[in-house]
C-alpha cells in the first residue's frame, strides 16, 4: 500500500500552487503602496545618498541572512567588501577574506544583475561562492553542483540532540533535483501573470522545498528573493532588507515553512506571512535609512574637514550604531594602532568639535559624537 504524502512535493499536482486572492490581494495592495512611497522617496534624494543607502542595506542584508543560519560575520569586513565591489572608493576600508568576498559576490550578482536569467550554472556559482574551501563547518560538501546524496541518506532538516532529533523536513531525493530545478527555473524566468511580489514568495518556498544543495539553501533562497524583489522594484539599488526582518522573525519563519511544506498546495498562509513580513520590512527601512541620511548629513557638513583613515573608520563605525564604548583602548584595538596614536586621533576630533569627552579621566575616558 502506497504511503500517504507527507510533504507537498509528493502531492500529485505539485507544483501547481494556489492561493486565496480575497486574502492576498488586500495585503498586496498595501505592500505595493509602501513600496512606491519608499522608492519615490529614495529617488528624490539623488545618486550619492542612494549609493550610500544601497551600501548600508546590502551590508545589512548579508549580515542578517548569515545570522539566520547561525553565522556571524564581521560587519566592517562585509561593508568594505561590498563597497569595493560597488566601486565606492573611500579611505578606511579594511581587508577581507575570500569567504566574505564570496558571500558578497553572490548577493551583488543577485541584485546588480537582477535582469539576468536565473540558471543552474548561476545558482551553482553562488553556492560555490558561499563555500570557497569546499567545506561547511568541519564537513566537506559538494560545491558548485546539485547534491548527490544517496536515497539511503536523505537530506533532512533536523533539530535536537543525538538520540532525540526531530525531523522538520525531508527534501526530495537527489535523483529528482535536475527535473525539479528545470521546472522552477523555467517558471521563474518566463513572463507570466503572477505579480512580481507574489513571485518572490513562491520562488522562495519552491526553491527551499527542493533543497538542491548540500548546504547554503537558505541563503540562496533569500538571494533569489532579493533578485525577484529587485525585479519588482525595477532597480538594482536596495533600500530595504527582508533578511533583516526574517532574522527578527526567525522562529516564525521556520514554523510557517515547516507547516506549509507539510500542508497542501494552497499556500495562502505562506504568502500571507511573506507579504506581512515584507510590509514590516518596509516600515523598518525607515529607521535604517534615517541612519544613512544622518551619516550623509555628517559627511556633507564636514566635507572640508581633514580626517585620517583611522578617524573615518571609527566615525563610520560610531554612526553605524557601534554598541561598545569609545575609549582610547577600544579605538587602538579596532584601528590596529597604538593607544598613544588613538589618543592623538581622539583629541584631534575633540578639538574639531566632533567628539565630546565624558566625565571619567585617564584611558577609561569615554567619548561620543557631539
Amino acid at each position: 500500500m502506497q504511503k500517504a504524502p507527507i510533504y507537498i512535493y509528493q502531492l500529485k499536482t505539485w507544483p501547481n500552487f494556489v492561493w486565496k486572492t480575497a486574502i492576498i490581494n488586500p495585503l498586496l495592495t498595501e505592500v505595493r503602496k509602501k513600496q512606491a512611497y519608499l522608492l519615490g522617496r529614495m529617488r528624490g534624494l539623488g545618486f550619492p545618498l542612494q549609493e550610500e543607502a544601497n551600501l548600508e542595506i546590502v551590508t545589512l542584508d548579508i549580515l542578517k541572512s548569515s545570522e539566520i543560519e547561525g553565522e556571524i560575520l564581521n560587519a566592517e569586513e562585509v561593508r568594505s567588501s561590498v563597497a569595493r565591489k560597488l566601486g565606492i572608493d573611500r579611505p578606511g576600508w579594511i581587508s577581507t577574506d575570500r569567504h566574505v568576498d564570496g558571500i558578497v559576490e553572490m548577493m551583488l550578482d543577485a541584485t546588480v544583475n537582477y535582469n539576468t536569467p536565473l540558471t543552474e550554472e548561476r545558482l551553482c556559482g553562488w553556492q560555490a561562492s558561499l563555500f570557497p574551501a569546499g567545506r561547511s563547518g568541519l564537513v566537506s560538501i559538494t560545491t558548485g553542483a546539485w547534491r548527490d546524496n544517496p536515497a539511503t541518506h536523505p537530506m533532512q532538516v533536523i533539530s535536537g540532540m543525538m538520540g532525540r532529533e526531530k525531523v522538520h523536513f525531508q527534501a526530495p531525493e537527489a535523483a529528482l533535483i535536475p527535473d525539479e530545478m528545470f521546472a522552477l527555473l523555467h517558471w521563474f524566468n518566463e513572463d507570466n501573470e503572477v505579480d512580481a511580489l507574489l513571485k518572490a514568495a513562491i520562488a522562495h518556498l519552491w526553491f527551499i522545498t527542493i533543497h538542491p544543495f548540500d548546504d547554503g539553501n537558505g541563503r540562496i533562497a533569500r538571494a533569489i528573493t532579493d533578485l525577484q524583489l529587485a525585479r519588482a522594484d525595477k532597480t538594482s539599488l536596495r533600500f530595504y532588507s527582508m533578511s533583516a526582518q526574517i532574522r527578527k522573525e526567525r522562529n516564525r519563519y521556520y514554523h510557517i515553512l515547516e507547516t506549509t511544506q507539510k500542508g497542501t498546495l494552497d499556500i495562502t498562509s505562506w504568502i500571507e506571512w511573506f507579504l506581512q513580513c515584507l510590509d514590516r520590512t518596509m516600515d523598518e527601512s525607515e529607521k535604517d535609512l534615517a541612519m544613512v541620511l544622518q551619516k550623509a548629513a555628517f559627511w556633507s557638513k564636514h566635507i572640508h574637514t581633514v580626517f585620517n583613515a583611522r578617524q573615518r573608520q571609527m566615525l563610520n563605525k560610531i554612526m553605524d550604531g557601534y554598541e561598545g564604548y569609545i575609549t582610547s583602548s577600544n579605538w587602538a584595538k579596532i584601528t590596529n594602532t597604538s593607544v598613544d596614536t588613538a589618543i592623538r586621533d581622539i583629541n584631534d576630533l575633540v578639538e574639531k568639535g566632533i567628539l565630546q569627552k565624558g566625565p571619567a579621566g585617564g584611558r577609561s575616558t569615554r567619548y561620543s559624537l557631539e
